[in-house]
């Protein structure tokens, strides 16, 4: 434990990631410690701080890489340099002996892998941070991969993640960096990193993300081993496709590109729209193409570690913001994000509708074809938190898997005109969600439950209408007892009037002799401010 935070020391030393903070917004200690710091001494180098970052994190090791993986999807946050050199990194790392994967897979299934497997290659097919890939095959014949958790990373993820927090508690006290939130950026990044060590979870969206394609043309999702699968451990179907990324692999067998790179749009919207399911970890690493009739490609997915999914006020709202923006009615896009709650209530429609225009109208005066669909939405995002938009964080992650999906596309095919793309099918899913089909649809949703509670209605009413003639007789006698108050309070007013005037009367009677010779001593000014102060005392 002690090894780890000096290794990441030694690591922001050898990079200079001191150099990366605004040292005239740091707490005044802060600055002083920096200023005095002896690691002014050791030279910066002609390395840009992007770079830095990015090696820096490198040398760290797969948790690091991971995180600033996930970083590199919030361009928000960072100056486009820092950014970039963050999308670079890589998830390549070097893998474990495959001895070591042997005795976990062993041991998580609790037999040996001759029992197991008719073959295993200890050679893996692929490392990543969390997990390694082996293929095998099956008593039956059939291929398969094998994915096997890192021996012990859940130990040094426990260990970085402490570190983390720390330092974005540090970073927390700076003004211009809480903006981004740290502490909420590591959090989320925790909870996204911890799911994708149950291998059980990834096999479930897997099937989930299986049965939502079966048989479809657009994209193909390989089958889970169930008996095979454990937390640590999961058997899948092998695939034999060409890595999306691979473009002259794609070209020499013919592959329709155009057609390709729409059916990954048309893709992403099913999932979001039709099935509020998406993978969201669309990076090139994670997709394949059939090599099976190439004029009408097919998508092949895989790792379905990270997916997510929207309320079905998010749809609606999502949707209906994309075709506003098709139509540049900046108005609607203000009035949407202030209905759905996305800013706050008291937001002016107008200046919100002002401010998005701004962000957005040079952006669509170019070309279609020419026009970023994800830079858009990064623009509209990044107005809505000048306007106190809090983080939504399946919006983000909906950001995230939009801004892979037209990089793939537009690698595939640069001419690709994603908004041309996207407009028939939102129009469509639109009038299919508000039409005759879609309340048909949610009536046969809620049909099982409205035949469930069918039975129960003339109970129910009873029910209601006894409460509601209880609650009038409960009202009624309220008011009785609030009259009943009332009178007693003014009766008990009168009292009190009435007990003063007769002390002040007493208390004259009594000081009358006395009181008599003085006033025949006073002159007439005196004698009418005596009065005047009885009255008053009197009336109160």
């Amino acid at each position: 434990m002690i090894l780890r935070p000096l290794r990441i020391i030694w690591v922001v030393t050898r990079y200079r990631l001191d150099t990366l903070l605004p040292l005239e917004k740091l707490p005044w200690w802060l600055r002083l410690i920096f200023t005095w710091s002896p690691l002014k001494l050791i030279p910066v180098g002609e390395r840009s701080r992007g770079e830095r970052l990015r090696l820096a994190l490198e040398s760290l090791g797969p948790i690091f890489v991971k995180f600033g993986q996930m970083l590199s999807t919030r361009r928000d946050l960072f100056p486009d340099d820092i950014a970039n050199e963050l999308k670079r990194l890589q998830d390549q790392v070097p893998p474990f002996p495959g001895e070591q994967a042997e005795a976990l897979i062993e041991e998580s299934l609790g037999e040996p892998l001759e029992i197991l497997f008719a073959e295993f290659s200890r050679e893996p097919l692929a490392s990543a941070s969390i997990a390694q890939v082996h293929t095998a095959r099956l008593p039956d014949g059939q291929d398969v991969v094998v994915k096997v958790i890192r021996p012990g990373i859940e130990r040094v993820m426990r260990q970085d993640m402490a570190l983390m927090y720390l330092l974005a508690r540090v970073l927390n006290k700076v003004p211009e960096a809480r903006r981004l939130h740290p502490v909420e950026v590591v959090r989320d990044y925790e909870t996204t990193l911890f799911d994708e060590l149950d291998l059980t979870k990834e096999a479930a969206n897997t099937s989930q993300l299986k049965r939502n394609f079966d048989k479809s043309p657009l994209l193909y999702v390989p089958s889970i081993h169930w008996p095979l699968t454990r937390h640590k451990v999961m058997v899948q179907e092998r695939i034999h496709g060409v890595p999306v990324a691979d473009i002259e692999a794609l070209k020499a067998q013919g592959t329709d590109l155009k057609r390709l790179a729409e059916r990954g749009v048309e893709i992403f919207f099913t999932q979001v729209f039709r099935d509020n399911f998406f993978h969201a970890d669309m990076h090139p690493g994670n997709i394949f193409v059939s090599r099976q009739a190439p004029s009408d490609p097919q998508y092949i997915a895989i790792d379905c570690g990270i997916v997510g999914s929207l309320t079905r006020e998010d749809q609606d709202y999502l949707a209906r913001n994309l075709l506003a923006f098709f139509h540049q009615d900046y108005y609607e896009v203000a009035a949407l994000h202030i209905e759905s709650g996305w800013v706050a209530e008291d937001t002016r429609a107008n200046e919100f509708a002002a401010a998005v225009r701004t962000v957005c109208e040079p952006i669509l005066e170019k070309p279609l074809k020419d026009i970023s669909f994800g830079q858009v939405l990064l623009g509209l995002f990044q107005t809505a938190r000048r306007f106190n938009m809090e983080v939504q964080p399946q919006l983000v992650l909906l950001q995230k898997t939009l801004l892979n999906i037209e990089g793939l596309g537009r690698q595939l095919y640069p001419d690709l005109d994603l908004w041309a793309t996207a407009k028939p099918y939102l129009e469509r899913w639109m009038k299919e969600r508000a039409g005759a089909q879609g309340l048909w649809e949610s009536f046969k949703r809620q049909a099982p439950e409205l035949t469930r509670q069918l039975p129960e209605l003339p109970v129910l009413a009873h029910q209601a209408l006894s409460q509601t003639e209880k609650r009038s007789r409960q009202i009624t006698q309220q008011g009785e007892v609030m009259t009943h108050i009332l009178g007693q309070l003014t009766r008990q007013a009168r009292r009190i009037r009435r007990t003063r005037l007769g002390l002040a009367l007493a208390a004259v009677a009594l000081a009358w002799q006395p009181l008599s010779g003085w006033l025949t001593d006073q002159p007439w000014p005196v004698l009418v401010a005596a009065g005047i102060g009885t009255l008053l005392v009197i009336w109160n």
